[in-house]
């Protein structure tokens, strides 16, 4: 009997700790943030780790022969590349293919693609793709298959690219099936040698015709055979094998610090939570992060372009035409410029600045007839509830940021045009929600996804707060804020989350989109946008239910995995869902900094 007693009298007690712990979460949501940024600073390395190249072994992906790399070029040259395909049927796929000059491949023996044309290679990069120039039909039997490439130059940039045709981001109701690619089948390889490479080379060769008996394309390659190439005798060897950076200890969803919008927005709050903390350690992780980025981009260039690798880490920062790897993590880039007028490297920040604002200006893309982003994924002028978020909030710094009236005005007006015609594509009218996504070539009402309808209202929120209320285009934004806000408390559960898909309860409770609307409201209770009476409940439940995935160590769980877009609701329902993405991450960063200056008004 005394234990039972016992045991209650421990249960009650613990139970007050807490639901004290509880109340104090709710009273210092500050103290959330900051074992989130507490974990960030402790965790986060910036730094690369020097590792071997190495070809993926299955063809999903781009493949590369640097011939440069490994031959002299003494006028016209030529020289070989050998690989195998090892398909688990008989298939047909479309090659794509780059080079430059003279080009000829052999499949099994049989020619499929001859091209003798003069030409520079082209990459054309997109925005989650690289295009190449040339195609050709591979028919490929079931087990092994035999890849010959002759390649024929004067140039010393001498590279041919090949990769299966690419999805450009469309989300395939069907996995698509690819053959291995490799040395990894034949018996005189060793294990070693088709570990680190999927290519066997030879050359260089003097670009004439007598080279075409010395090779038969019918055979694989005969070691321990020597050729009179170019000058000297030459034989079957590996291309270079060179060292890349690859970034340290990947998640499936990355690492806080690759280059992408969502560490960026890691970034930029970690800077508003030492601002509103006084503690620097916060502002220091920003600004390691954006310093970190500047350094990288001259060596992710040397990878790509001298290395010629495609497929590297932090690859986005150079040459990607997509709001997710320009404008939006550049945030925590203008927002420093804004909040400190002298730093030690301040005139790279603003370089950085003034090309991502000549992006945003004149090159990133949009919707024929209206002024809203759009994309080319998963095809073209497919507007994105996404890049309301991806791209306003930098057009609303890039107003703050600007030096002179003109600049300040078209900045805001673009914002502030953007959201209204952004909300033309993607507004739910029926259901007071934005739908994730509108492909140009239909009116099909894709779904309502969590963390696409936190964009959306994120964005809107920037605009209204710098927007002056007597714009002419401040009552319409203000109106579709209100109704999003009203629409979406219909959806917040009992225990105070949002669901992945809003209007479908049985999917998972789910703390980014969570998080979003928390902060989104409470900036509306705040500022005087909707009624405290009527929200402040609704922001409290949100808080409660973020605070309830915060561990004490930092660790947020339940964050769904970024996604594409499509108008089958099962693909949102069964995105997996993981700890500390930093999705996740930042939109409780900012949950938690709103609702602490939503409480301090009191």
């Amino acid at each position: 009997m005394r234990t039972i007693v016992f045991f209650l009298i421990f249960y009650s007690w613990a139970m007050q700790i807490i639901a004290q712990d509880n109340s104090a979460q709710l009273k210092d949501p500050l103290a959330i943030a900051k074992l989130i940024g507490d974990k960030l600073v402790r965790e986060t390395p910036f730094a690369y780790r020097l590792e071997l190249a190495s070809d993926n072994k299955e063809f999903s992906g781009m493949q590369m022969v640097d011939f440069g790399r490994n031959f002299t070029v003494s006028g016209k040259t030529l020289a070989y590349a050998y690989t195998r395909l090892e398909a688990p049927d008989n298939m047909e796929m479309d090659i794509q293919l780059g080079h430059n000059d003279a080009c000829t491949i052999w499949l099994n023996g049989q020619l499929v693609y001859q091209s003798n044309t003069e030409q520079k290679l082209e990459l054309i990069y997109d925005e989650r793709s690289i295009e190449l120039s040339f195609h050709f039909v591979a028919k490929l039997k079931k087990g092994g298959n035999s890849l010959l490439i002759k390649s024929v130059t004067n140039r010393a940039d001498w590279r041919v690219y090949l990769q299966p045709p690419s999805n450009k981001g469309a989300v395939l109701n069907k996995k698509a099936v690819y053959p291995e690619i490799g040395l990894g089948k034949m018996e005189l390889v060793d294990k070693r040698v088709s570990a680190i490479t999927n290519w066997l080379v030879i050359g260089p060769f003097a670009g004439d015709k007598r080279i075409e008996n010395l090779l038969s394309p019918t055979e694989a390659p005969v070691f321990g055979q020597m050729f009179q190439g170019s000058g000297e005798q030459v034989t079957w060897t590996v291309p270079k094998i060179d060292v890349i950076g690859n970034l340290i200890d990947p998640r499936p969803w990355g690492t806080n610090y690759h280059w992408n919008y969502h560490n960026g927005g890691v970034a930029w709050a970690m800077k508003m939570l030492g601002e509103i903390s006084g503690e620097q350690k916060y502002e220091k992780y920003a600004d390691d992060f954006c310093d970190f980025q500047l350094r990288s981009i001259p060596f992710v260039k040397y990878e790509m372009e001298t290395l010629g690798k495609i497929n590297v880490p932090n690859g986005a920062l150079v040459n990607t035409p997509l709001l997710d790897f320009t404008l939006a993590p550049s945030l925590p880039f203008i927002y420093r410029l804004r909040q400190e007028n002298t730093f030690a490297n301040r005139d790279e920040y603003k370089q950085f600045v003034e090309r991502m604002l000549h992006y945003a200006r004149y090159e990133q893309i949009r919707l024929p007839g209206a002024s809203n982003f759009t994309r080319t994924t998963p095809q073209k002028f497919t507007t994105w509830v996404d890049d309301m978020f991806m791209g306003i909030p930098f057009l609303v710094q890039a107003s703050l940021y600007a030096d002179n009236e003109a600049d300040r005005k078209f900045f805001l007006d673009d914002a502030a045009s953007q959201v209204l015609d952004f909300n033309k594509q993607v507004w739910d009218t029926d259901a007071n929600l934005y739908v994730h996504a509108r492909y140009s070539t239909s009116n099909e009402k894709l779904v309502h996804w969590s963390r696409a309808n936190g964009w959306g209202i994120w964005a809107t929120t920037e605009v209204l707060l710098h927007l002056p209320k007597n714009h002419p285009k401040y009552k319409a934004i203000l109106k579709y804020y209100q109704a999003h806000v009203e629409s979406l408390a219909r959806f917040q559960d009992e225990a105070g989350f949002w669901h992945n898909v809003l209007d479908h309860p049985e999917s998972k409770q789910e703390v980014s989109g969570t998080a979003i609307f928390t902060m989104a409201i409470a900036r509306g209770v705040s500022n005087g946008w909707i009624s405290r009476k009527n929200f402040e409940p609704i922001v409290q439940k949100g808080w409660k239910a973020c605070a309830t995935q915060v561990e004490k160590d930092g660790t947020v769980h339940n964050i769904c995995y970024g996604t594409m877009c499509s108008p089958d609701v099962k693909y949102y329902m069964d995105r997996p869902f993981y700890d500390n993405d930093t999705h996740g991450l930042f939109a409780v960063l900012f949950a938690a900094i709103e609702v602490s200056k939503m409480q301090s008004q009191k």
